[in-house]
């Protein structure tokens, strides 16, 4: 079992930052990937950001060279950095690991953290 805890959403202004932090607890040792997700008002869930351990980063075309996604192993945490923020940005943000346990792959996701960007 692994257990995500976002932090870092709020209330920023267009043209503003934050960093929304995903801290993992439990079995965290057979991480296979880390996503940040996004759900606007009325839209469907997207992919905003992923690493995979060991391997690559990727990116929604609608926030490259904006986020960057992060891990700091010894915390076991994720970070999402969101600058140049838009209204277009605005969502609750979602992290989820991919995680083999007993070796089949699980999803576990956190509760959300709103992000709501002003213009």
């Amino acid at each position: 079992q692994v257990q995500l805890v976002e932090s870092g959403g709020g209330l920023v202004q267009a043209g503003g930052s934050l960093r929304l932090s995903c801290a993992a607890s439990g079995s965290v040792f057979n991480i296979k990937a880390m996503y940040w997700y996004r759900q606007a008002p009325g839209k469907q869930r997207e992919l905003v950001a992923e690493m995979v351990v060991g391997g690559t980063t990727n990116y929604a075309d609608s926030v490259k060279g904006r986020f960057t996604i992060s891990r700091d192993n010894a915390r076991s945490t994720v970070y999402l950095q969101m600058n140049d923020l838009t209204p277009e940005d605005t969502g609750v943000y979602s992290c989820a690991h991919e995680v083999w346990v007993s070796g089949g792959l699980h999803d576990y996701w956190g509760q959300g953290t709103q992000v709501t960007v002003s213009s």
